[in-house]
């Protein structure tokens, strides 16, 4: 039970309600007792929300108990109603509890105030646990659905952004950079690679995406994203890297290390319309008895903090108090769609971190994420392939894709790079054309994980039986909790996610022809 009990006593008179603070103070129940006699003063008291139980007269001269309890049960259900009076009988007890009162004492009988007001107390709080729970797995009910709905439209969304972003390219490759033409396309392709952004956003927050940790540098990862991180802040917001010289290395997926930096600072952008400062820091961290930062609780141990403030309009507690959860926003409609937020607690959580924020409304906002330290030595990130002509062959390849538009976009770049180049829709077809083959030997498939009559694992494997040599490239653009049990993700398997550019499935292809 709280410190102080907030008890809204409806009674005329002055000695009664001093005579039940007695009685519960008596019983160790320290509270506040707050008497009102009219109808408008009883509900005023109640809208301000701090009530915690009512005392109710069953009958008074201008209100009555009854009437209270009607007003109570349509607008505030779960809150604790005693009736206590000194006239009404058996038959109207009854009567009160049916119609919801949670306990009828006697004036004269006041000994049991104490022990019916503790049990009605505890009854709510259960109720209101309860409550908490139900609502936690209708929430957990809905998160999977969404999660399976997502894993189901990625892999068409996912088919149809490769398309895009892969003839976006090929046009961009047509076009001088002075033509009028050339921005537009830019533009497309800009706005797929958003789109796929928010499809592994959503993958992430639904859970249906694998992280891949590594053992990184923190500011080696800032450092790396400084300008894309330029390009999604305006012109009249500064920003400025603060890091550490020496800071300690974490195990992180640098992909999400990166969706988590945009999203937090696209949101301190929206906070700064009129412009201002935007830091983002790194410091090692030691947490022990003498660690204490603005109410942040974290095992004892070593951290890498990586900060994101601003300058901002800032938050109140209220906002903070919902800031993490799915679909809260506080943007104009259309104009967030609420999973920023809730991504990057998930995706700091899965690193085995601590995320947090502290903020006043006028006085921006700083969001601390705290990764912990490891000994282990840095895995140097790769790079994205440099900007240049892309590698050639003459090789025979096969490429197996259900999704026509995919198919015959890989097909078409692959013999833009001098590949002799065999299609099929599916396994079932791929084995055919294998068969029916003639020429130079193929040397490599190409091959979509999950396909309608035979995916890309089966059709591999019957593959390799006739021919050993033969190397295999997995793609999809399917959930990789999906693709997962094909045991395509294992270690040593070459694996492609769409949605992929030509350069990208270009390198790909040569690397594992390259490879020995």
């Amino acid at each position: 039970m709280k410190k102080t009990l907030h008890v809204l006593q409806l009674e005329n008179g002055q000695n009664d309600a001093d005579l039940a603070r007695v009685r519960l103070e008596k019983y160790g129940i320290a509270c506040r007792v707050e008497r009102v006699k009219t109808k408008s003063d009883f509900v005023a008291a109640l809208e301000r929300g701090d009530v915690d139980l009512i005392l109710s007269d069953f009958s008074m001269p201008r209100f009555d108990g009854l009437s209270a309890l009607q007003i109570v049960r349509t607008r505030w259900a779960a809150l604790p109603f005693i009736i206590v009076s000194g006239t009404a009988g058996e038959e109207f007890a009854v009567d009160a509890l049916k119609r919801g009162a949670t306990d009828y004492l006697l004036k004269k009988d006041l000994d049991r105030l104490g022990p019916a007001v503790a049990r009605a107390i505890q009854e709510a709080r259960a109720r209101t646990e309860h409550q908490s729970l139900e609502e936690q797995f209708l929430e957990a009910q809905k998160m999977e659905v969404v999660g399976q709905l997502v894993s189901g439209v990625a892999h068409d969304f996912n088919n149809i952004l490769a398309v895009i972003i892969g003839y976006s390219d090929l046009v961009k490759e047509e076009l001088r950079t002075e033509h009028a033409g050339y921005k537009y396309i830019e533009g497309i392709r800009h706005a797929a690679e958003h789109a796929s952004a928010l499809t592994r956003q959503l993958l992430v927050f639904s859970r249906r995406q694998e992280i891949q940790p590594v053992v990184l540098d923190l500011n080696d990862v800032l450092k790396d994203l400084d300008k894309m991180l330029h390009r999604l802040i305006d012109e009249h917001v500064e920003l400025t890297l603060d890091l550490e010289k020496e800071v300690g290395r974490i195990k992180a997926d640098p992909g999400q290390i990166g969706q988590v930096l945009m999203n937090l600072v696209v949101n301190a952008r929206d906070a700064m319309p009129n412009g201002g400062r935007l830091t983002i820091a790194t410091r090692n961290v030691t947490v022990d008895e003498n660690y204490s930062r603005n109410g942040t609780r974290l095992p004892f141990g070593h951290y890498v903090m990586l900060s994101v403030g601003d300058t901002g309009c800032g938050m109140t507690d209220d906002i903070k108090a919902h800031l993490f959860e799915a679909f809260f926003t506080t943007k104009p409609k259309g104009k967030g769609t609420g999973l920023g937020l809730v991504t990057c607690q998930t995706i700091v959580k899965q690193s085995g971190g601590i995320i947090a924020v502290h903020s006043e409304p006028g006085k921006g906002a700083t969001f601390e994420i705290y990764f912990p330290q490891t000994d282990q030595p840095v895995k140097k990130i790769t790079r994205s392939e440099e900007a240049g002509p892309l590698p050639r062959g003459t090789e025979t390849l096969l490429v197996v894709e259900d999704e026509p538009v995919v198919r015959n976009l890989a097909r078409n770049v692959l013999m833009m790079q001098g590949y002799d180049v065999l299609a099929a829709a599916d396994g079932r077809e791929g084995l055919r054309v294998a068969r029916e083959h003639k020429g130079q030997p193929i040397r490599l498939v190409i091959a979509d994980v999950i396909m309608p009559h035979m995916g890309g694992k089966m059709m591999a494997e019957w593959l390799r039986s006739s021919y050993p040599d033969l190397k295999v490239l997995f793609t999809s653009g399917y959930t990789d909790d999906a693709i997962v049990h094909h045991g395509v993700l294992q270690p040593g398997v070459a694996f492609l996610a769409k949605p992929y550019n030509p350069a990208m499935l270009a390198h790909k292809v040569r690397e594992i022809l390259d490879t020995p």
